[in-house]
């Protein structure tokens, strides 16, 4: 893309939008004005500045720059980039099926899940491979950014579907590694966006939703029905971590439980392009069946839709911690030399008449940060029964269930790769598994996982040391250290870094991201699904209050507030 070119695409945009007339209010003056000296900048850069300037890079930084005054989902997307940008809205692609990141003790790119049922699975191809070539093409780094790498590689394992090629791997053994050879061919791959479903009580159904794209609802609709057929009086959906997706295929979801007619989302924006209302268009599956929703913090848009309005409706109980709030609506538009344009262009409101928005982006600090909308500022609205909700910060669960923090040394043992490689070693062990309930990771497991740690040399920043050096340089600033001096040894003394201790501590939230982490080596997403929820407080809740019908009816009551657990 050359200077002439970009001059000329932003050319077309003025005149399209009619911005050289002058004859309009003093905004079009200002944004033509603006929009000029931009051009007359970068012309003068590029022929002056003392060194060659890359025009597509710089005119790139500014594109971002701009974008980054607006809010973090409106973003540019080249024609290179375009391609995820329809993945990520429809959940396809034409490729193998697996999930790759960079792997740093080996520097190379490596598998982190196959699909199940799609063609690297289906070939052989293992997570923990090392990812050697692809076509013959050797995937080295050279001096790329390990991201810049990974988006490399995933390239050139996409493409149309009905190609074939060589993946070449390095795979780990338990003595050596091996180098193998799998010829695969490309298919349209599409993410399942409903991991797991099954029965967790002889009444009581479950299901997953992971991700709202195309024909999410279609999977919906016929997972429900066949949890019906296997007997379910009640149901459970789990939204947790589920960052959304469609806005239409959550109103088809929520269709399935409420009557047709029933308006789920309103939309407004500063033009009518950007207004809307979203109905229920057929006749629902079963208006009457109890469930209970399960959200967490990283529950967000579409799952937001179909959580507050059921809560909005009175139709299902919401259990877990509050969400997101990510009450926004992006639109997809198309840009000069096949780039698009995902942009906010309104924000959604839900049966109560509520926003539940988190942050307004348009009210920076001077450091140009934001912040979540207090409580205070928020707004109380009424569900159909009566009950209080309020707006502007996600949706807050009927029955809070606060769930367990993630400690400092699991992140670390994470990133270092340090759980991924023990279930790579486990595989080596225990080449097949035969239930997801007949598995336990023992005592003498995680011994050896420590064994694993150890011989690392692993080390890790604890926040405590972090606030204590701090506390130490503020306290010899403002002149107490002398007096505090006796204090300060004695808590450094207790916050000195034992990896012994801090193992052991920290044993049941280590084991519980190590088990679902070899779970998934056998039996993909829905072992991971299977896994979590042996030890589910949410769950649990949830199951308590579906086989309490009076329970149930009592929380969806207007006279009872939310509690909280």
């Amino acid at each position: 893309m050359n200077s002439k070119k970009l001059l000329a695409g932003f050319f077309v945009i003025l005149l399209g939008l009619g911005l050289f007339s002058f004859k309009g209010d003093d905004r079009n003056f200002q944004i033509a004005k603006n929009l000029d000296l931009f051009n007359a900048i970068f012309k003068e850069l590029d022929m002056f500045y003392v060194d060659t300037i890359n025009p597509e890079e710089m005119i790139q930084n500014g594109v971002e720059g701009m974008l980054a005054l607006t809010d973090p989902y409106t973003e540019y997307y080249p024609e290179e980039e375009v391609s995820s940008l329809k993945e990520m809205t429809t959940g396809k692609y034409g490729g193998i099926g697996a999930a790759i990141r960079y792997y740093e003790a080996k520097d190379r790119i490596a598998v982190i899940e196959p699909t199940e049922g799609m063609p690297a699975a289906e070939a052989g191809v293992k997570a923990g491979d090392i990812i050697l070539s692809v076509g013959g093409k050797e995937m080295v780094r050279g001096d790329m950014k390990p991201q810049e790498f990974s988006s490399k590689v995933s390239e050139a394992l996409r493409g149309e579907p009905g190609t074939s090629f060589i993946l070449k791997v390095l795979r780990p053994q338990k003595n050596d590694s091996t180098v193998l050879e799998f010829k695969i061919t490309r298919k349209n791959i599409r993410t399942n966006p409903i991991p797991y479903f099954g029965m967790v009580r002889d009444s009581i159904g479950y299901l997953a939703l992971s991700s709202f794209t195309e024909n999410s609802a279609k999977d919906f609709k016929k997972a429900f029905i066949e949890l019906k057929q296997k007997g379910a009086t009640s149901i459970i959906i789990d939204l947790r971590d589920n960052g959304g997706g469609s806005l239409s295929e959550a109103v088809d979801i929520v269709n399935l439980f409420v009557p047709k007619g029933q308006e789920i989302v309103v939309t407004k924006g500063k033009l009518k392009q950007g207004q809307g209302s979203f109905k229920t268009q057929s006749e629902p599956v079963d208006t009457q069946i109890p469930i209970a929703v399960l959200v967490n913090g990283a529950t967000a848009s579409a799952s937001e839709i179909v959580s507050g309005s059921m809560q909005d409706l009175d139709r299902a109980v919401v259990i877990g911690t509050r969400t997101f709030g990510k009450g926004l609506v992006q639109t997809i538009r198309p840009l000069p030399y096949n780039g698009s344009l995902k942009v906010t262009t309104s924000k959604y409101y839900i049966p109560s008449g509520r926003c539940i928005q988190a942050i307004d982006y348009a009210k920076k600090n001077a450091d140009g940060s934001v912040a979540r909308i207090p409580d205070s500022l928020t707004h109380v609205f009424h569900t159909a029964a009566g009950r209080e909700v309020r707006d502007g910060g996600g949706i807050r669960p009927d029955i809070e269930v606060k769930g367990d923090r993630i400690p400092n040394i699991v992140f670390y043992l994470m990133n270092d790769d340090l759980i991924f490689d023990y279930a790579t070693q486990y595989c080596w062990d225990h080449p097949t598994l035969a239930s997801v309930d007949a598995f336990e990771l023992t005592d003498a497991d995680y011994e050896n996982f420590k064994k694993l740690v150890k011989s690392r040399d692993f080390t890790y920043d604890r926040q405590s040391e972090k606030l204590l050096k701090n506390l130490k340089e503020v306290a010899e600033f403002e002149g107490y250290m002398d007096e505090a001096s006796e204090e300060f040894k004695a808590l450094e003394k207790k916050l000195n870094h034992n990896l012994d201790r801090d193992l052991d501590v920290f044993a049941t939230s280590i084991k519980e991201y190590i088990s679902q982490e070899i779970v998934t080596r056998y039996f993909y997403q829905r072992g991971a699904v299977m896994e979590r929820l042996k030890d589910d407080d949410n769950l649990k809740k949830a199951i308590e209050v579906l086989a309490d019908r009076e329970q149930y009816r009592r929380i969806l009551s207007a006279s009872v507030k939310k509690s909280e657990q």
